[in-house]
């Protein structure tokens, strides 16, 4: 058996873009697990040096605190630890967070006076006006993940500079 450090891929296997890859952490289905979360993407964005247009980091941030809260405030009975997956291509970067509970939530615009219930509607909005998608996924656990895939510059180009870090 030959000994040594590993062969490299073949090039054609090795990802095109240093900064691409799927990264997954859990937490436990905590309040304080929100600005943890937010915290751990934007760490990671930075450390991998995604070379993503300011507003988009802005808008997946506040997606990922608004998935995380969601899945807090709403699955924390049957799924006491959650899962965030981020996941970044050439072009775009996905979050997705996924709890034990198999309730499919979906986006509604709250009244005005209501104090919350706008989560999911503000993912899709913020979503939407980035040029990306969100939906919800069964995973096999009988849980859900819910997603939102952003480019990592804004349609019709880059309105800001890139955070490239």
């Amino acid at each position: 058996m030959p000994s040594g450090p590993p062969a490299e891929p073949p090039e054609e296997l090795a990802a095109p873009f240093a900064y691409e890859g799927v990264w997954r952490f859990t937490a436990p289905a905590l309040q304080s697990s929100v600005p943890q979360a937010r915290h751990a993407v934007r760490d990671l964005l930075a450390g991998q040096r995604v070379p993503a247009a300011g507003e988009i980091v802005d808008a997946l941030l506040l997606i990922v605190s608004e998935l995380v809260t969601n899945a807090v405030q709403h699955a924390a009975l049957l799924s006491p630890e959650i899962t965030v997956e981020v996941t970044v291509g050439a072009n775009w970067v996905r979050v997705a967070v996924e709890d034990d509970h198999p309730y499919r939530p979906k986006a509604v615009e709250a009244d005005e006076g209501d104090v919350g219930g706008r989560g999911l509607w503000l993912v899709k909005m913020l979503t939407v006006e980035a040029g990306g998608k969100c939906d919800v996924q069964h995973t096999a656990s009988g849980g859900k993940a819910v997603w939102a895939e952003l480019p990592l510059a804004p349609v019709g180009g880059t309105t800001s500079p890139p955070r490239v870090r």
